[in-house]
């Protein structure tokens, strides 16, 4: 949309506030909004922001990163392009946006930034990836100071889809209304679990489209007086909330999809087997960017349908990459690859830009893929994972946190700034939630999420 096009949507809609959005480097979305009178300068000058904000970590304490400190700023530059009316918050619309220097370059360390450059480098080679994201979260009710599931139905089940028939109706809608579609939907696994997909786009979309749609299902489920985490295990007990990435590559036309090979095993090219060996080369390192919080490696176990081991296979739900079936007639369109071990605690513009990373990494270096598993490689012998190259993963933030200080291709790819501020964020959290209590931990997340 022009900014004249904007403008004219928020005086017919009768939008007063307009959020610029942005996900900082724990994961967390945060914004600052101006009102309608001033949009058109603010589209046009940005919001001023401190620096310092790309060193906050999730429980909002500001780590000494060198250029992040309380003297400089840099704006918040929104895309018109992302414009939208948010359906579950009154008169009040939103816009993503950049991170920008004081002299118009972008800023080193903004997520959205390092995502448009991944997406540059894919298109020196003809080359766009287009992502969906299947997400999971717990609703929840309030009572007596604790968060207790809406429900306590079994998985699929439409005793589930009817418990939380018209808080999803009303998240149906809402993201409908911004243009957002949906594919699937259905009650999950876990205790007041829900999962919802949306249909692909290109990786910057994708992960503006991420960002709206956790900020949707929260704001919906807050004005129907409940709670939506999308944390990644918000109970100790229940299952844990996934943010499954499906991605694949097309050429600059978008009319053929690079990893289809009638041809080929599974359907796939070459090409989309060297995505798969880079993406498995890099997975301990990768990790630290697409399952970044403490709570995430109490999902990341074996036989819980999340993976743990370094592996990929045909529709293997334990593994690393899994190799979906194409649709009857759709082969061509359907034909994608589903990375597992990932959540919302994630920043998506990091995750999909370090996964465009570790792929192109396979692709230049014409790298091989292991051998495929059609088992759950829990089952395997130790001997019999270490021969297949099932490893598992890191346990531990602080083990992800170590092999991404070592991986130069990720480490290069963020860039000095963004990796130091990155890391020493998710050090930190390491460090703080390390020393609260199992309870408390646990709340700290579904909080956040």
């Amino acid at each position: 949309m022009t900014p004249e096009e904007i403008l004219d949507t928020c005086r017919t809609q009768a939008v007063r506030l307009v959020r610029f959005l942005y996900c900082d480097n724990g994961g967390v979305i945060r914004g600052k909004a101006t009102h309608v009178e001033r949009l058109g300068d603010r589209i046009r000058t940005g919001i001023g922001l401190t620096v310092a904000m790309q060193a906050m970590n999730s429980l909002d304490q500001l780590q000494p990163v060198e250029g992040m400190g309380p003297v400089g700023e840099i704006r918040l530059v929104p895309d018109p392009e992302t414009f939208t009316v948010l359906p579950y918050a009154p008169h009040t619309a939103a816009m993503l946006a950049d991170h920008v220097r004081l002299d118009g370059q972008p800023y080193e360390a903004g997520p959205r930034n390092f995502l448009k450059r991944m997406a540059a480098r894919l298109a020196e080679r003809g080359m766009v990836l287009s992502c969906a994201v299947e997400n999971e979260w717990s609703l929840a009710s309030q009572r007596d100071g604790r968060y207790v599931p809406v429900d306590e139905s079994l998985c699929f089940s439409t005793v589930g889809m009817a418990a939380s028939a018209e808080v999803t109706d009303a998240t149906v809608v809402a993201l409908g209304e911004q243009g957002i579609q949906v594919e699937q939907y259905y009650a999950e696994l876990g205790h007041g679990q829900q999962e919802l997909s949306v249909a692909p786009r290109p990786a910057v979309r994708a992960a503006d489209t991420q960002i709206l749609v956790r900020e949707t299902i929260r704001g919906v489920a807050a004005r129907s007086g409940l709670v939506a985490s999308l944390a990644p295990k918000p109970w100790p007990d229940q299952a844990g909330n996934g943010a499954h990435i499906h991605f694949s590559l097309w050429d600059g036309d978008g009319q053929r999809n690079l990893f289809h090979d009638p041809a080929g095993r599974f359907g796939l090219s070459r090409t989309a087997e060297q995505f798969v060996a880079g993406v498995l080369t890099h997975v301990p390192g990768l990790l630290a960017l697409t399952a970044p919080s403490v709570n995430s490696y109490h999902r990341l176990l074996p036989k819980h349908w999340s993976s743990a081991f370094v592996c990929w296979g045909p529709d293997n739900r334990e593994a690393t990459v899994r190799v979906p079936s194409t649709f009857w007639g759709m082969e061509q369109a359907s034909t994608n690859l589903e990375f597992k071990p990932t959540d919302a605690s994630c920043n998506p513009y990091l995750a999909f830009g370090a996964l465009i990373a570790a792929g192109l990494d396979g692709i230049e270096r014409e790298l091989e893929a292991p051998e495929p598993l059609a088992v759950d490689p829990a089952t395997l012998l130790d001997r019999e994972r270490e021969a297949a190259g099932a490893h598992r993963y890191p346990t531990t933030l602080q083990e992800s946190i170590r092999f991404l200080e070592r991986d130069q291709v990720l480490l290069q790819a963020l860039g000095d700034l963004l990796a130091r501020s990155y890391l020493a964020v998710r050090r930190s959290e390491w460090e703080a939630y390390s020393a609260m209590a199992e309870e408390d931990r646990f709340r700290a997340h579904f909080l956040k999420y």
